[in-house]
């Protein structure tokens, strides 16, 4: 671990997005050096450039498509990696004995915003503020929780009532983590309107955007988000994700940034979710929604239980 570890702090650093379009190609067949590369590009952006990650993850994706370079330089602010961060980045990729479910990852990697330097939480606020997907968020309301009881009273078949449906029949959480529980009334004004407003409509764009709750479309849906408005826990969570991937099971790598391309992809074509008021449209049924919306339900070239069909049999 520790020697891979090594080698990604050699490339965590402002990345020649020439040579990270190029390293792409390599990364998906398993090469070790390529995949350090593109890993470390993605941990630089996520845990120390937030206006990097946009130009990071549209070389990636480009180029794992088959796009020209759509970037060619990466001139964004940027902060040090701490000793500190990388400590717990190798005990969160390391993960606990018994493997991660889906909450404890997310508690996980959500805590390691809180080992980056101290300017880091300034760079972040000013891009979300510059991320033309985020809808100018320091002129919103922070909006309450949703009441159950008006989603359960809604028609059967209308959005409002499937997202009901699929938190009680499922017994998710509603906003999946707490907000006071994260912290997020002490974030800076951007910051917490947006983390909120995901939270809240995390799985309503789960069920629009044509993304499953499995473990491979949890990945695209952060991707389809990020892509969306520069949301800097995704890019933490993918950046992990592509670590453990690259550290653990080098071979299943292309698989990887093929459905994370495609999800960008999807999220860079589809209209600002931000900049819709979904409760306006919860009493009408999915693809109604998507016809007024000029919405593209997410159309990945892998079976959405392509993982936990792996491990069935592995």
């Amino acid at each position: 671990m520790q020697e891979h570890i090594t080698e990604l702090q050699k490339y965590a650093v402002q990345p020649d997005l020439e040579k990270l379009y190029k390293a792409v190609a390599g990364a998906t067949q398993g090469e070790r050096q390529a995949q350090a590369i593109v890993c470390g590009a993605m941990i630089w952006s996520a845990f120390a450039s937030p206006a990097g990650i946009p130009l990071v993850f549209d070389v990636i994706a480009d180029a794992q498509l088959g796009k020209p370079m759509p970037h060619n330089n990466c001139n964004a602010p940027c902060t040090p990696l701490p000793d500190e961060f990388w400590r717990a980045f190798v005990a969160t990729v390391e993960g606990p004995e018994g493997g991660y479910d889906a909450t404890s990852i997310t508690v996980t990697v959500a805590a390691l915003a809180g080992v980056l330097d101290a300017n880091y939480s300034g760079l972040s606020e000013a891009a979300a503020i510059a991320h033309p997907g985020a809808d100018s968020p320091t002129e919103k309301t922070v909006p309450p929780l949703l009441a159950l009881a008006t989603l359960e009273a809604l028609p059967l078949g209308s959005l409002g009532r499937d997202l009901y449906s699929m938190w009680v029949d499922n017994g998710f959480d509603p906003e999946v983590l707490d907000r006071q529980a994260i912290g997020l009334e002490q974030m800076s004004p951007a910051l917490r309107y947006l983390n909120t407003r995901i939270l809240q409509m995390h799985d309503v764009w789960h069920l629009v955007g044509g993304y499953q709750t499995t473990s491979l479309h949890e990945i695209a849906i952060s991707s389809f988000q990020l892509a969306q408005f520069g949301h800097n826990y995704s890019a933490m969570f993918l950046a992990t994700g592509a670590t453990m991937s690259h550290v653990r099971t080098p071979q299943g790598f292309g698989l990887l940034m093929q459905n994370l391309a495609e999800s960008w992809l999807h999220g860079r074509e589809a209209p600002s979710f931000m900049a819709i008021e979904w409760e306006e449209h919860w009493h009408k049924d999915i693809q109604t929604v998507r016809s007024e919306l000029a919405i593209k339900a997410f159309k990945g070239s892998f079976p959405p239980d392509l993982l936990e069909q792996l491990a069935a049999v592995a």
